[in-house]
């Protein structure tokens, strides 16, 4: 039989490895609690970065982009109705496009551009642009937008901010609060009036007319383009360069 001394000693070697379980058991519990919490911390980034990545310029966001860009480019051209530059330019060169079209908006970032700053801006050439609904319902919707910005002088600058800005096709960015917001940026001086024309049945006709023009020209999709001039009218489809339109443009003043 263990005596009293070996007792004591058998129970106070289990009161130490208790308490010493008792110890494991809450560092295991707090290291669960400080991994949920960093868990958790992680999802909340997450979220707040897709949220961020969902509101930044483009794809639908009313936080517009590219306002001060598209004001430099276009600063001291004439725009009329849907035409940029002098009026008085021997050649027309006209882009038939869809708001909706993504190699319509690349275009307008790296051909469009190139055009602007040499024929355009030197008053050899001057631009239209011609909307071809071909994408979906919403191409209309932006078509009309446009438009009604070009009763105030703003086409142009409408048209190179929807591209700067433009989600992707049929997702459903193109809303009222879209719209208005790149009417807004692109400094249409009354956004009532404007509101009030683009909800006007008097595009229909107009979008019909320029889809009808693409037709006969046998073009197939967007962005297609015509120059035309004294010497003639040269159809060139999707060009690839400026510089392709450039040589166009003096085969024909």
């Amino acid at each position: 039989m263990a005596s009293r001394k070996e007792e004591k000693e058998r129970l106070r070697r289990e009161r130490l490895r208790a308490e010493e379980g008792e110890r494991v058991a809450q560092r295991r519990r707090r290291a669960i609690q400080l991994g949920s919490v960093a868990v958790l911390g992680a999802l909340v980034i997450v979220a707040v970065l897709i949220a961020v990545s969902q509101s930044g310029g483009g794809g639908g966001s009313t936080d517009i982009q590219g306002a001060a860009d598209v004001e430099s480019l276009l600063q001291g051209i004439p725009q009329r109705g849907t035409t940029l530059g002098e009026p008085g330019a021997k050649v027309t060169i006209v882009e038939y496009g869809d708001l909706q079209c993504p190699v319509c908006k690349q275009y307008s970032e790296t051909v469009i551009p190139d055009l602007i700053k040499g024929p355009v801006r030197s008053g050899v050439a001057k631009l239209e642009f011609r909307n071809w609904v071909i994408i979906g319902p919403e191409s209309m919707d932006a078509a009309k937008a446009a438009l009604a910005a070009s009763r105030q002088g703003r086409y142009w600058t409408y048209i190179e901010l929807f591209y700067r800005n433009q989600g992707q096709e049929n997702s459903g960015y193109v809303t009222d609060e879209f719209m208005t917001a790149v009417a807004k940026a692109a400094g249409v001086p009354d956004l009532q009036r404007w509101d009030s024309d683009r909800a006007s049945g008097r595009w229909d006709a107009a979008i019909a007319a320029d889809a009808s023009e693409a037709q006969r020209y046998g073009f197939s999709g967007t962005p297609s383009f015509v120059v035309a001039g004294p010497g003639g009218t040269q159809p060139l489809g999707t060009p690839g360069s400026a510089a392709a339109i450039e040589r166009a443009i003096k085969a024909v003043g």
